[in-house]
Parts: structure tokens; sequence; C-alpha cells
């Protein structure tokens, strides 16, 4: 791969969590002192990007009462720049000019994500992105360890990520692909990390994703969609031992006003019943997004927990049959396709995929006795 002007060499890989498709970060060793370098592989509607992101660290802040870092649902005013092109204000980063305090719902900016483009932020304008939301997984990547008046840069390679061997394997395309950018941070909004919120908190930012991955479904942004339900999903497993019993409520500490209780009730945690449905609910999702991807042994793995969860479940078995169809488990996948049939009588989806079972054991057959004629010929 390719090394940018200042950046570490590599060292351990990223790697995909083939249970919930997320993907992790490894630091490097910086070669400046001060300076240090992080790389991971994010998502864009495009696909997989590897990132190799270097900043110059400054001295502690001598106030550390407040956030040294943004957080979830943090509102950060950032900008993003390709390298060598001309900043129209190159010092606005280092000098903030609007006060923390000052970021409100009102002032995010508006954006859309488009599969034409990666980074899904318009390059070279000030924009005010809320943390966590998975707009642009690449800017929310870098501005995540960042401090206010921060200026990092970023190497960008893209990756394929196809099936080999039965299992994904993600591999770097063209360098001349490459891409170099900036990302500043001149200022944020107090936030979270994930072990400070509630589970009320934590259950609305679940189903805030829930509803983004089904957006990005239908607008055909699968990478996108993928990643939202990978979102729902690594904050809701944290919710497992927090879930209220049916019917249970959550007890006041206090009487409240009308508008308090109702506002709790919103924020409350969800039954062990919802934990349940949702869960397995976001494992089907995910399931067929990566069918839709190609990634059929990632596929298999979110289908199965989900089955796993809620057996009844339609729609996970019929993707589990398929994703094992694809992987050439065609036992595993009969054995799917006809627990679909006993859960639904004369399901078409079910029949339809056994046929496609038998016809590709028939091809199988055939070709291992055209192997085995030619072998005692």
């Amino acid at each position: 791969m390719p090394s940018g002007p200042g950046f570490a060499a590599r060292g351990n890989l990223p790697f995909h969590n083939c249970k919930t498709g997320l993907v992790m970060k490894t630091s490097q060793s910086a070669e400046t002192e001060g300076d240090e370098a992080t790389s991971w592989v994010s998502v864009c509607p495009r696909g997989l990007w590897e990132l190799r992101q270097r900043r110059k660290r400054g001295a502690e802040p001598a106030d550390l009462s407040g956030d040294v870092y943004p957080g979830i649902g943090s509102l950060c005013r950032v900008r993003v720049q390709r390298q060598g092109e001309p900043t129209t204000d190159p010092e606005l980063s280092l000098k903030p000019d609007l006060p923390i305090t000052v970021l409100s719902d009102a002032q995010v900016t508006p954006l859309q994500r488009s599969q034409s483009t990666m980074l899904q932020v318009p390059i070279g304008d000030w924009i005010i992105l809320r943390l966590g939301e998975g707009q642009c997984d690449i800017t929310e990547g870098c501005v995540e360890g960042m401090r206010a008046g921060e200026r990092c840069e970023v190497l960008l390679t893209p990756l394929t990520d196809r099936p080999g061997g039965g299992q994904e394997e993600q591999k770097r395309v063209d360098p001349d692909q490459s891409l170099c950018i900036t990302v500043e941070l001149q200022s944020f909004s107090p936030g979270h990390e994930s072990w400070q919120l509630s589970a009320g908190e934590k259950w609305g930012w679940v189903m805030s994703h829930k509803q983004r991955g089904g957006d990005r479904f239908r607008a055909g942004d699968m990478w996108g969609a993928a990643d939202s339900y990978s979102r729902a999903l690594k904050l809701l497993i944290t919710l497992k031992l927090h879930t209220r019993g049916e019917g249970e409520e959550m007890t006041p500490i206090e009487e409240e006003s009308e508008e308090e209780s109702e506002k709790k009730d919103s924020l409350e945690a969800p039954t062990d019943c919802q934990y349940r449905s949702t869960k397995a609910s976001l494992y089907s999702n995910l399931s067929l997004c990566q069918l839709r991807l190609g990634q059929w042994s990632r596929a298999r793995g979110c289908a199965s927990r989900s089955t796993l969860l809620e057996p009844q479940g339609l729609k996970a078995w019929y993707r589990l049959g398929q994703a094992c169809l694809e992987a050439g488990e065609l036992e595993e996948a009969d054995r799917a396709f006809r627990k679909l049939l006993e859960l639904q009588n004369d399901s078409p989806s079910a029949l339809r995929g056994l046929r496609e079972v038998g016809r590709r054991e028939r091809e199988t057959d055939s070709r291992l006795g055209q192997r085995l004629g030619k072998m005692f010929s």
C-alpha cells in the first residue's frame, strides 16, 4: 500500500467482526514525536475504504473538567478538504470563533446520502454533524478522537470485499485510486461515551439506527444500511442486563410533571420481549444486506443468530437458506428451507429454495460421476 507524507508504517490489519459486520480500529506507533497514527476500515455507499489517519497531538488541555473529545450525540463543527487544495481560512480551526455553547440542533447541516460520493459531506465547507448518526462513517471515525482546534491528515484506499474460499476477504484496489484529505474539528458540544448513556437513551439510539438502516436499504445503499444495523446491534448488546420484565414499569423517585413523565416513558429501557425481537430483526436485516453484498458466510452467521433468538422468524430462516445455498452448503440450506416449510405450509419461497437445492445437488452428482468415469475409463 502506498504511504502518504508522514504516514506511519502499517501494523496489524483492522478486521471485521463477523458477528455484526462491525469494523475495528488499530493504533499505530507514530514516526514523529507528538504524532499519533491510527488505521481502520470504513464504509460508504461505494464500498469499503481503508483509512490511515495521522494527527499531531498538542499539549494536554489545562482544564480537563469539560469534554476533551466529542462523544455520542455531540454536535461537531467540521471541515473536510482534499490535500493540496487552497484553504480559504487556514487559521479558522486553530482559533475557534464559534463557542461550544452556541451549537444547537437547529444548526445541524441537512445532508442526503448519495450513491455516487464517498465522503457524504461537502468538500471545503464548514458543516455541523451529530456524532453517532453515521451520516459519514469516514468523517465520524476521524473526529471521534480529535480535540477542538485539531486537524488531521487521512489517506484513503479503496478495498474489495469478495467471497474467497468460504470466507470474505478484503483486498486493496489500485493504489492510484487513493485519496488524501484533511479533517478539521473546530468545536463540539458535550456528548457521551456509550457507557454513560442510560438504558432508555441507548434504546432510543438503537431504534434510530434501525430506522435509518431501513431507509438506506430502500434507497439501495446496502453498505450504509449494514453500517446502521451494525451500530444498532453494538448498542443493543449492552442492554442485555438492563431490560424490563413484561408489564414492569420504571419506579419514579419523586413526583413528576406530565411533560417529564412523557419524556421518561419515551426513554425507558426495552422489555425482555422487545430486546429479543429487535435483536432478531436487526440480525435478520443485516443478513439481508450481506446477502446483497455477496458476503455469504457473514449472512449465514447473522441469519443463524436471528433464528436462535426468534425460532418462528420466517424471513431469517429463508435468508439462512439462501446464505447456505450460495456458500455451497446444500445440506444446511435444505434444512433451513424445510424448517421454513414447517412454519409456513406451501411457502413459495421454501419450495423454490428446495427446488434449487435439488438442482444443485444433481449438478454436483453429475460432475462427480463424470470425474469418476474419467478415472476408470
